[in-house]
């Protein structure tokens, strides 16, 4: 059940995880949060003491590094992001591990009455004996992505003190703001600088996936007709009862989250801010295929269309903003980095598993600028709330995934096969 490096990532996820760097999708800046520098700076300052080379924060905050090749082969890259999901408390969080998991009900010290079963959750059911890793209660615990930084910190730090291991370059990169879909840029690309990369930012061990959403977002703005209320009548035209009113004209039955799974996509309404003289109604559209979600696209215009037809004295606008793409629309021309984790997989006796991921990452946008990028497991589990959980021996294989994976590239080129 043990492995080499269990304990490592144990105190990497519990250290990391205890640091805020929640992102922020109302700021404007880079990174939205200025704590997500107390985890890139932490980040670049360890990647220097363990001898990494090229350490350096780029122009988007992004943090990469390279450990130098010891055979020839393709340069991979590796990414993982350092901020958590703004849906969900993150400050002060408290992990703590749970050795040696017996299978029952997890309770949490500062939630009593929360509580994580294994009848709920059937991947928990096959983790006794596990060493588990959760927050108090009141928090998640960022293991979306901590696990992953945690992984490719083992991973570097592992292969620079063992120079006998042959491998090709390999270029590590610590992203922010992925949880809102920002943190790849245009230049990421070319400051990477690699041949293909993974993104450690998935659950289940033995999920390869390389299959996303594609995303857009919309932002409906409402103006109403503001006077005071005691001289409305005929004249107060309100926004928030427009704003009610599109929300129920959109379809509710199937295409809201909580109505669709599998292969579904879905349009989701986040928020709803202001008053009575203006209202903000913000939107995120999914689908796995174009077709599916320029239909989407369609129904929110029409939607409020409609509305603004019963009340034309108000101003309703709908601006729809692309946020990423599927990255099978790439990765199906060449499935050459998603085999190769396939078969790294198949060694250390997992059966891979590829599922459409009803979200996206990083390699979304990395794949869609040209970077071929397909997304590995981490082992993290109930993401984005307080039930937040991961297996430190799933974190663990993870590692060795990725050290295969680095092996077996520099093998198909020692054998002509890249």
């Amino acid at each position: 059940m043990q492995s080499r490096f269990d304990q490592e990532l144990e105190d990497r996820l519990v250290r990391y995880a205890a640091i805020d760097s929640q992102s922020d999708e109302t700021s404007p800046t880079t990174p939205s949060t200025q704590i997500q520098f107390d985890m890139l700076n932490l980040l670049r300052d360890e990647l220097i003491q363990i001898g990494a080379q090229d350490v350096e924060m780029t122009g988007d905050s992004v943090v990469v590094a390279t450990i130098p090749g010891t055979a020839p082969g393709p340069t991979v890259g590796f990414l993982a992001h350092v901020d958590t999901a703004p849906q969900f408390n993150a400050t002060g969080v408290k992990p703590r591990v749970i050795k040696g998991y017996n299978g029952g009900d997890i309770t949490f010290p500062d939630n009593p009455d929360l509580v994580l079963s294994p009848d709920d959750n059937p991947y928990l059911a096959e983790k006794i004996g596990h060493d588990l890793i959760t927050a108090s209660g009141t928090t998640l615990l960022g293991a979306d992505d901590k696990a992953g930084v945690s992984i490719l910190m083992t991973m570097a730090r592992h292969l620079i003190e063992n120079q006998d291991i042959p491998h090709g370059p390999i270029r590590i990169a610590f992203t922010p703001d992925e949880e809102i879909g920002r943190g790849v840029t245009e230049q990421l690309p070319k400051d990477l600088g690699v041949d293909f990369a993974y993104t450690l930012d998935g659950q289940q061990v033995g999920e390869i996936e390389y299959e996303s959403f594609s995303a857009d977002r919309a932002v409906i703005r409402i103006e109403g007709v503001s006077i005071h209320p005691g001289l409305a009548k005929e004249k107060m035209v309100n926004a928030t009862h427009l704003a009610a009113k599109i929300v129920q004209t959109l379809p509710q039955a199937t295409m809201t989250p909580e109505t669709t799974d599998g292969r579904d996509g879905f349009i989701h309404v986040t928020d709803m801010n202001g008053g009575s003289s203006e209202m903000e109604i913000k939107l995120i559209l999914r689908d796995f295929e174009m077709d599916g979600l320029e239909a989407q696209r369609n129904i929110v215009r029409q939607v409020c269309a409609a509305v603004q037809a019963t009340e034309p004295r108000a101003t309703i606008t709908c601006d729809i903003n692309h946020q990423y793409r599927n990255m099978r629309y790439w990765l199906e021309n060449d499935m050459t980095p998603v085999e190769l984790a396939r078969d790294a997989c198949r060694e250390l006796g997992v059966e891979p598993l590829s599922v459409p991921i009803r979200g996206g990452t990083d390699g979304s946008r990395l794949t869609e600028f040209g970077t071929p990028c397909p997304n590995i497991f981490t082992g993290m589990q109930c993401v984005h709330g307080p039930l937040e959980w991961i297996s430190v021996q799933d974190m663990a294989l993870a590692t060795e995934l990725c050290l295969s994976v680095v092996a077996k590239a520099a093998q198909a080129e020692a054998n002509g096969q890249s």
